[in-house]
């Protein structure tokens, strides 16, 4: 599930020839990355704010440039990166409260909304990478502000940006935080914020706690012009700047009914191997990866260590809680039926050589949906 694999273009992009950030032409790539951010959330008046580092780093920065001392924090938490920021909002000394679910269920919007209804700050994910769960944010924020309209959203976007329907400035963001490795199709090292104004206002009115490489007002001022106050990754400037050119090439409303098709076929895949998708609630079910759960008795990471071995082939292993007990099948960024079909072959080879029981018909049920050759069984899929 990330980091995914590096489309050629991407790559050749990396490989170009060292640029001065301070140089026109560092100062117009990065005028050119950040409006290019911005247009894919389609939130105009949200801000790109872009670090070196990586998606805690930017959820981090975002937390102590919004969120005073002592304050009180709502961490809406069902897999193991959500609970991550409760973990740091208790770090911080915040007065941190937990809304949790079991690991692969759905948040439940009202639940979180009553929690937060005297809270300075709400902490949420929108697609949990440990579970295959895609929660739907838009009714979490929109519950949670319906009951405190001066509550502050920040959002973990960093598997569905770019993968899945994301409307921050519609649905009551106020602090987007991605990931350059995910859906964007470039190596780690680059993380953002999308900011509404409220939310820089927020910063700059005593909002936050003491900082200085995460302050956004440090960040933002130069960001405007095209400069950077300290020395940013360079070459993933020209990386970001082409696979966002290719999300564009290619239609938004493509990407995500890419995404969607592709975790269909993988969903039949499980099916039909006679296993468990952890996700059981059709509505969860997340785009960007699926979480598969092993019989009893056998081990997901002797099946990952097989897979690895005979075919080369690197599966999610299950975290936490779910270590040993489940694997992920990522299926996002540079990714097409070719190499799923590839992708869901080594899985069904590889389940028959760690001696897993399984039936051997989930390659053929995947390529029946990609295919289209069996409208009920996608439908079903999906």
């Amino acid at each position: 599930p990330g980091p995914v694999e590096v489309e050629p273009r991407v790559l050749a992009e990396l490989a170009q020839p060292q640029m001065h950030h301070r140089a026109p032409e560092g100062v117009a790539k990065l005028m050119q990355v950040r409006a290019q951010l911005s247009e894919l959330l389609e939130a105009p008046g949200y801000e790109a704010v872009i670090v070196t580092g990586s998606g805690t780093a930017a959820f981090e920065g975002a937390l102590v440039s919004l969120v005073p001392s002592n304050a009180k924090v709502v961490s809406a938490q069902a897999g193991k990166f959500s609970e991550r920021w409760g973990e740091m909002a208790r770090h911080f000394g915040y007065d941190t409260q937990l809304v949790s679910k079991p690991w692969g269920e759905l948040l439940d919007p009202q639940e979180v909304a009553d929690a937060a209804a005297d809270a300075h700050t709400l902490l949420v994910t929108h697609s949990e990478t440990s579970t295959g769960a895609l929660h739907d944010l838009a009714a979490i924020a929109q519950a949670a502000k319906a009951q405190n309209p001066d509550l502050i959203v920040i959002a973990d976007c960093i598997t569905s940006y770019g993968v899945a329907e994301l409307r921050p400035g519609e649905w009551g963001i106020d602090a987007v935080v991605g990931g350059s490795q995910k859906g964007l199709m470039l190596p780690p090292g680059l993380s953002f914020n999308a900011v509404s104004a409220r939310a820089l206002a927020a910063g700059r009115n005593g909002g936050g706690m003491p900082r200085s490489y995460w302050d956004w007002q440090d960040m933002a001022g130069p960001n405007a012009t095209g400069y950077f106050p300290y020395t940013p990754s360079t070459n993933l400037l020209y990386g970001l700047e082409e696979a966002i050119k290719m999300l564009e090439e290619e239609g938004l409303a493509n990407v995500f009914a890419r995404h969607d098709r592709h975790a269909a076929a993988t969903r039949a895949a499980v099916r039909g191997w006679g296993l468990d998708i952890l996700c059981q609630d059709p509505r969860e079910y997340s785009s960007i990866l699926t979480a598969v759960v092993m019989p009893d008795g056998h081990d997901a990471d002797h099946l990952r260590a097989v897979i690895l071995d005979n075919y080369d082939m690197s599966l999610g292993a299950g975290l936490a809680k779910l270590k040993g007990r489940a694997f992920r099948i990522g299926h996002l960024g540079h990714f097409n039926d070719l190499s799923l079909m590839g992708t869901l072959s080594g899985v069904e080879m590889g389940l028959h050589d760690a001696g897993v029981p399984h039936q051997q018909r989930g390659t053929a049920a995947a390529m029946d949906v990609l295919a289209g050759r069996n409208a009920a069984a996608a439908q079903k899929a999906a």
